[in-house]
Order: C-alpha cells, then sequence, then structure tokens
C-alpha cells in the first residue's frame, strides 16, 4: 500500500461507528480491506452464448406472439432461465424431462 492509501484507510477507519471498529479489530485491522472491489450482481451473470438472462428471456418472448403468452408465461420462462443458467438441478431435470417429451410426442403423434 502506498502512504496515501493508508491514510485513507484510517480515516475511513476512524468514520466508522465504534461497533463497526470493533468488528473490524476482532478480524484484524491489518487484514480488512475497505477498497475490495464489489463482486457482479447475479443479474449479470451470462450463459454459454454470453447472453444475461434478461437477454434470453426477452428474445424468447419476442418470438412469440405477444396474445399467444401470460404474464405467468413469460414468469415461467425467467424461472426456468436462471435456474439452468445456475445450473440448479430442479430446473435441470425440467428441461431434460421437456426436452424427452417432445421427442416421445414427435415421436408417437
Amino acid at each position: 500500500m502506498t502512504v496515501s492509501d493508508e491514510e485513507r484507510k484510517k480515516m475511513i477507519f476512524d468514520s466508522m461507528a465504534p461497533r463497526r471498529r470493533e468488528h473490524i479489530l476482532k478480524k484484524g485491522y491489518d487484514k480488512w480491506d475497505p477498497f475490495i472491489e464489489p463482486k457482479d450482481p447475479i443479474d449479470m451473470r451470462k450463459d454459454k452464448t454470453r447472453r444475461t438472462t434478461q437477454t434470453l428471456v426477452r428474445e424468447f418472448l419476442q418470438s412469440r406472439n405477444f396474445e399467444e403468452y401470460s404474464n405467468a408465461y413469460g414468469q415461467g420462462a425467467f424461472d426456468i432461465c436462471i435456474g439452468i443458467i445456475n445450473e440448479n438441478d430442479r430446473y435441470l431435470g425440467m428441461y431434460d424431462f421437456c426436452c424427452w417429451y417432445r421427442k416421445l410426442l414427435e415421436k408417437e403423434t
């Protein structure tokens, strides 16, 4: 750290509430870094095509006729989109079932 960073760190620490300072001192003042960059928000996660969930759902719904879907339909698309991107087993199971069922219908109807 440069001298100015150390001075800024001390100024930030001194301006905090006493309770918060105690918390930092318990963990160690030297380990504390008030300049850590925030992590990417969850809604900025991207899939393998480098699209966000909102982009994917918007593109999907734009491929439908507006009269064909309701708010619940759009919410369902959004929910499964987030589940698939986050690799949640529940939503991956739903997706796999839908793919299997579609093939079954094509084969038997």
